[in-house]
């Protein structure tokens, strides 16, 4: 997400500046008319800091089309506003408005139909589900058509989920909307026709300006001789679609044998359409029951079949949809994709490796600390990782605090103590080649859930090590390929830090972590009772501050007491405690208290307990501990 803010006078820039806190790798630069073209074209999204006239003359020679525009939002100098001026729903300045807007304390300005009258706008819809727009012309005019009649009906022979104002129907000639793979709806099949006819008669009812949204779920496994150049490939693919009456716009990916990854004509190929490609060994391909086998083909390449194979093992699925179709000196087969993924991603090709599958499509798992659950604490690259994901997941009282960063997004939310399901579902949806944001209040390494996903992800991994074991057991079955194909995507990991309770906690109370501390959970849910203890007893002994995390809820109402009871064996009755509860949330409440008398307030599961060492002391209702500065003062 390129950015660049653009401003004129001094104050603008001031704000420019302030707005590097929300996009902390946005160029910031002095507006010029000269300087916009490159950037139209470099950048994708486009902040002016000034009046919306001068913009809309400088834009107005740039503007192209929907698809291409970059997002542009005007601001005023004082921030109050922000205006989606163009491109607000493809370009994303409507989301760029909302998350300014949010950022400082103003009032975002949007004005497209769909969003005025709270619906779902169909480019939207179609980009979030990874739906290929056939012609962006009838856009707008269905746009109008659903504002209009306040809803749409749409035919569909996938099982994608509609949102309620879109009105499924089984006649093809009644929809204003058109999912499906099939080049033309009207020659497939269907339940509505009287005798099971199988093309609908020329007089059949039809909405006019009906818009095809094409799902990309189909695989097209490839075979091609040396040398074969790529509009050849290209013919014997759309060649073999047509036939069959399948949409080219619906490719997903190709698949072949390892040894022609890098041929020139099907690089070419992939490259043109940004289509990836799954390359599979000639042992993997062999494994494969049921395919038509060539003696030419195994020749040539050790493998008895390559496009229906490659096919069939890239989309996971047992069946395929169009058999080899050999074509010139192109073989084609095509198979529908068992998973889908949301984002497309640019062409390219990655180096063959004779022992893996070349699978890009894997996923990717942010887990996010969001601090103390407010919004200013939360750092911009946690908040851009947050706007990335797909799906976010979290406990429902910690997505609570975040819902300005929520909007549009799919979220799996659960009450305590289910972390195990939150982080399963992270992995599961990954698996799936979608980007997942797993929320954790505080540092998501501190008590939270990045341990928890590693773990999961090494059992995860173990699994795919006995791949070739699991194959050879279950008869080199199609399912145990595709279980194992499945098991071994990678999926990458970023932890994201956040502010912890006791960062947060610490900063209330003045400075009582100056010198080595120790943190102790107080829970037994997941750690022994007398483990606790020995690590109470052995971090009083050594005159650590300590810090106590959920020192009490209403089945554990004594581990406090008793901590307290193993600390003062070793600790004066007078040495400084801090009691913090919700830190820098709105029921924020702060107590200086002592050991002896600490358990005189109220303490809960919401609260830190930081008690000092032999050294800390009070000065204006602060708690400090010395670091040793005192010998360096003298």
């Amino acid at each position: 997400m390129s950015v660049v803010i653009l401003y004129i006078t001094d104050r603008a820039c001031t704000l420019a500046q302030r707005l590097k806190g929300l996009y902390p790798d946005a160029k910031v630069a002095k507006f010029g008319p000269g300087v916009i073209p490159g950037l139209w074209e470099e950048s994708r999204n486009l902040i002016f800091i000034m009046a919306a006239g001068i913009v809309a003359r400088t834009i107005a020679p740039l503007i192209k089309d929907k698809k291409t525009d970059p997002a542009v939002i005007v601001l005023d100098e004082g921030g109050r506003f922000a205006v989606s001026l163009l491109s607000g729903h493809i370009g994303g300045a409507n989301e760029r408005a909302r998350e300014i807007a949010s950022f400082l304390g103003g009032e975002a300005v949007i004005t497209t139909a769909s969003d005025v009258n709270n619906m779902p706008s169909v480019d939207l819809w179609a980009r979030d589900n990874d739906l290929v727009i056939e012609e962006w012309a009838l856009v707008p005019k269905i746009g109008a058509r659903f504002i209009n009649n306040g809803a749409l009906r749409v035919y569909t022979d996938t099982g994608i989920k509609l949102p309620d104002a879109f009105l499924k129907t089984s006649d093809p000639g009644l929809a204003d909307l058109l999912v499906t793979n099939k080049k033309d709806a009207y020659s497939a099949p269907a339940a509505c026709m009287p005798g099971g006819a199988t093309q609908y008669p020329a007089s059949a009812c039809r909405v006019k300006g009906q818009l095809y949204l094409r799902p990309r779920d189909l695989v097209v496994g490839i075979g091609c001789n040396s040398g074969t150049p790529a509009d050849e490939i290209e013919g014997a693919v759309r060649g073999t679609l047509d036939k069959h009456n399948l949409s080219f716009s619906s490719i997903h990916s190709l698949a072949t044998i390892d040894i022609k990854i890098s041929e020139q004509g099907l690089a070419a190929f992939a490259e043109k359409y940004g289509f990836e490609i799954a390359a599979f060994t000639s042992d993997e391909l062999n494994r494969v029951k049921g395919i038509s086998k060539s003696k030419v083909v195994f020749k040539a390449t050790g493998a008895h079949a390559v496009a229906e194979p490659a096919a069939l093992l890239a989309s996971g699925n047992g069946d395929l949809l169009v058999p080899k179709q050999k074509i010139g000196n192109a073989t084609v087969a095509v198979t529908k994709r068992l998973g889908r993924t949301k984002e497309r991603k640019g062409g390219g090709m990655k180096e063959n490796d004779s022992k893996k599958r070349e699978l890009k499509a894997s996923g990717k798992i942010y887990v996010v600390g969001t601090g103390p659950g407010s919004i200013e604490h939360i750092t911009p690259y946690a908040q851009n990782a947050i706007r990335k994901a797909d799906i976010i997941i979290g406990y429902d009282t910690y997505l609570d605090l975040i819902k300005e960063l929520l909007g549009g997004k799919e979220v799996f939310s659960t009450g305590m103590t289910r972390e195990i399901d939150r982080c399963q579902k992270a992995v599961e949806l990954a698996s799936e080649g979608k980007t997942v944001a797993v929320i954790s209040g505080g540092d998501p390494g501190i008590y939270a859930m990045a341990g928890l996903v590693f773990e999961l992800l090494k059992d995860r991994n173990a699994l795919s090590v006995k791949r070739d074991e699991l194959t050879e057991k279950a008869n080199e079955s199609l399912d145990a390929l595709r279980i194992t194909h499945y098991a071994s995507r990678p999926i990458t990991v970023e932890v994201i830090p956040g502010i912890s309770a006791l960062n947060a906690c610490a900063a209330r109370l003045g400075a009582p972590l100056m010198h080595d501390f120790a943190s102790i959970s107080l829970s037994d849910r997941l750690t022994p009772w007398e483990l606790i203890e020995k690590r109470l007893e052995a971090a009083a002994r050594a005159d650590f501050v300590m810090i106590l995390y959920n020192p009490k809820s209403r089945g554990r109402v004594e581990h406090i007491s008793r901590a307290q009871e193993i600390i003062l064996k070793h600790r004066s009755g007078n040495t400084p405690v801090g009691i913090v509860k919700g830190a820098m949330r709105a029921d924020e409440r702060v107590v200086i208290s002592n050991l002896k008398d600490m358990l005189d307030h109220d303490i809960d599961m919401q609260t830190a307990v930081i008690i000092g060492n032999s050294k800390t002391f009070l000065w204006n209702n602060l708690m400090i501990t010395p670091r040793g500065y005192e010998n360096k003062r003298q």
